[in-house]
Formats: C-alpha cells, sequence, structure tokens
C-alpha cells in the first residue's frame, strides 16, 4: 500500500486513477508518505519523511517545490509541461487585448458613471481607445509548450511573429508555425516587437530577467505581458518605464503590491491556468507519472532526474538506483550484483546534470536488505529502491 499526501484541492480526474486496493489518500499529512501530489501548496518548509519517493507537481512551474533538496534526497519530482498550454494561451489572448484597448480601465470607469450613462459612454469612450493587434508584431520569449502555442496564435490572428529560445527542443520547432521568424537575438526581437510575452521559467537565471537594461531595449511604446511565472519582471523597472512613457503597458498574471492600482498595468489574479480542463490534465497527468514510478521505477517528465523506462521483463527482480552522477558507477553496481551471482537481465542508466538513474531487472537470486544495504553503501549512491 502506497501513502499519498495531496496538498491542495487535486482534481479528482486525476485521483481516480489511485486503485483504491494500492493506494491511500490523506490529505495534508506527510509524516508518512510515499508521494505527494500539489498545486500551489509552497513545500520549501516542509519537513521530507525518508517516506516520501516522489513529488508531483500538477503544472508546469516547481518554484513552489524544494527541488535541490529533493534531489539530494533521492526525491523524483514531476511536472505537468504542457497540461495547461492552451488555457494559458488562452489568457494571453485576453492580455494581448487587454494591453492595448483598455478594457479593463474602461470597465472600471463605466461601473463608477451615475445618472445618464448613455449619455457620458458616448462623450468619455475617447479616452479608452487603443490599437488594433492585427499586422503589429509580437514578441515571444521563449518557445516551449506554451509559447509555441502563443507564437501560432499570433500568426492566426494576422501578426508578425518573432520567437525566440536558445534551448528549443526539436519536437516544439516542429510544432511552430512557418511563419514564425526564428530569432537568436534577444536584442533584434525587443527592438522590433510592438508586444513581448513571456513564456520562461522562473529560476535564479531569469530572476528579474526584465530589468531596467532589457526593458530598456524594447521598442517605445511596446506592451509587455508575462503570464509565466512572478519574479521574472522587475516591478520598479517596468513601473519607471510606464510613468517615463518608454512601455504603454503592462499586463501580468502575478500581482504584487507595488502594482495594483498603478496606471498601465492590468493585474490579473494567476488565473492563467485556472480552467477545469488545465486543472484536469494537469491532475491526470501527473498522478499516471507518479503511479508508474512508484509501480515500475519509470520516470516521465521529472525536473530533477532523467526521463528513464523500462518494459518489465517477467520472472525478475527490478530495483531502481538514484545516484550522484559519477564516474564508475555502473561498474560499482554490477559488481554487487556479480557477487551475489545475480544475472542482469536488462538495464538503462541516465543522468541528468548532477544526478543519475538506473533501472535494473535481475534474476538467478532473490534481493533481500542485505543486497540493498551493500548497494546504499556505495559512494555516491542517493537512494535503492526495490520495485517487486
Amino acid at each position: 500500500m502506497f501513502n499519498i499526501t495531496t496538498f491542495n484541492k487535486i482534481s479528482n480526474e486525476g485521483l481516480k486513477h489511485f486503485d483504491k486496493d494500492s493506494y491511500s489518500l490523506t490529505p495534508d499529512d506527510i509524516s508518512n508518505a510515499d508521494g505527494v501530489v500539489l498545486r500551489s501548496y509552497k513545500m520549501h518548509d516542509t519537513v521530507l519523511p525518508d517516506t516520501l519517493k516522489a513529488i508531483a507537481r500538477a503544472g508546469a512551474g516547481t518554484n513552489n517545490v524544494p527541488v535541490e533538496k529533493c534531489s539530494e534526497k533521492g526525491i523524483v519530482v514531476f511536472n505537468a509541461p504542457g497540461a495547461n498550454a492552451n488555457g494559458v494561451k488562452e489568457m494571453t489572448l485576453l492580455a494581448l487585448l487587454a494591453s492595448s484597448r483598455k478594457v479593463n480601465d474602461g470597465i472600471k470607469w463605466v461601473n463608477n458613471l451615475d445618472g445618464d450613462v448613455e449619455k457620458q459612454v458616448e462623450k468619455g469612450k475617447s479616452q479608452f481607445a487603443g490599437p488594433e493587434i492585427m499586422g503589429k508584431t509580437l514578441g515571444v520569449v521563449g518557445l516551449g509548450a506554451i509559447g509555441v502555442l502563443v507564437a501560432n496564435m499570433g500568426i492566426k490572428l494576422g501578426m508578425k511573429v518573432i520567437g525566440y529560445d536558445p534551448y528549443i527542443s526539436v519536437q516544439k520547432a516542429i510544432g511552430l508555425s512557418w511563419d514564425v521568424k526564428y530569432s537568436s537575438s534577444l536584442d533584434e526581437l525587443f527592438g522590433q516587437a510592438d508586444y513581448v510575452s513571456l513564456h520562461i521559467p522562473l529560476v535564479d537565471k531569469t530572476k528579474g530577467f526584465m530589468d531596467e537594461e532589457n526593458i530598456s531595449k524594447m521598442k517605445k511604446g511596446a506592451r509587455l505581458i508575462n503570464m509565466s511565472r512572478g519574479g521574472l519582471v522587475n516591478d520598479a523597472a517596468i513601473l519607471k518605464a510606464i510613468d517615463e512613457g518608454r512601455v504603454s503597458s503592462f499586463v501580468t498574471d502575478f500581482p504584487t503590491d507595488d502594482l495594483i492600482n498603478k496606471n498601465g498595468v492590468v493585474c490579473i489574479p494567476h488565473l492563467g491556468a485556472s480552467t477545469p480542463e488545465s486543472e484536469e490534465n494537469c491532475a491526470r497527468m501527473v498522478v499516471n507519472q507518479l503511479i508508474d514510478y512508484l509501480e515500475n521505477g519509470n520516470i516521465t517528465n521529472s525536473v530533477n532526474f532523467p526521463n528513464c523506462s523500462l518494459e518489465r521483463t517477467e520472472g525478475t527482480h527490478r530495483i531502481v538506483v538514484l545516484n550522484k552522477n559519477v564516474p564508475n558507477m555502473i561498474g560499482s553496481l554490477t559488481a554487487v550484483f556479480s557477487k551475489y551471482n545475480a544475472n542482469i537481465i536488462e538495464m538503462v542508466n541516465k543522468s541528468k546534470g548532477d544526478y543519475a538513474y538506473n533501472i535494473i531487472d535481475i534474476a538467478g537470486t532473490e534481493v533481500n536488505e542485505e543486497k540493498i544495504e551493500e548497494l546504499k553503501s556505495i559512494d555516491g549512491i542517493i537512494k535503492v529502491r526495490l520495485v517487486d
């Protein structure tokens, strides 16, 4: 029986995949958990028990999870890239329009009118005039699952689109419209785009990505949209640029104390993936990934360990090993199996940065605690688990 802890409200479309005979679901109590499923719950101050094997984040970003700490403890962190992509794409369309047409300001104004509303509307509507997006240039920074959808959407809206992503995958590149101009220069994108839309993760390298320097490179009067992550845009820098007229408007899905009720800023309360479809897709994806890991040792869509899978071979014992990515590890592992006359039927080894993962199917011997402990004693081993 696997113990699963849930934080936040997780869609039943995902939770229903847990077999009641094999899984026990407990909200909030992580003390004896094998796995965790969560959305936005912040885990940085959470004590991670030794029983914990994996954390499944029902969304793309994992900045609310202590990923490095999990890596050091051999806890696999899963996410759901692309599961909420359409929801965020549609919200980006709304942001594009809101950045141009001053709809947000207009709604606030009209809701405060008193008496002869029709006359006041006709007299005052000109103050909310704004340009159409058709024929304008959209710069998309980050061409992952969401960025590609946004770029292609821009083409369909009649915009010129420039995309930038030095790490774009072959799979994503194939899905990108041929009409999207790919640029290897951020400066080129900033200098040409009437609208800049951010679709990059929040990591140490991207914190404050849109600072005063990068904002100063934007075309005068351009509009900035952040539907990706809070912390990517420096609040003081963007407010200064708006006050000076260098940036026309900023639409963000991540309000802060400094941004609310500021001229030229539209704050949306983190609604990008707040659709039933997105929540269901994310929950379904990460729950199935978690189940496959706990039951078979396979890893799909982990942010800290490599994707790694192996078909089960009948009549074998499966051992999974999480280790530091150091030389001679495979030799050290196989030496232990050789000592006990264990025949390695299938083995796969993958690495990702500082960490590596092994799936090993053996025959010819029973796997007991003595063998597991000897594997654990190898220098560089983080965690060993028997998956039978």
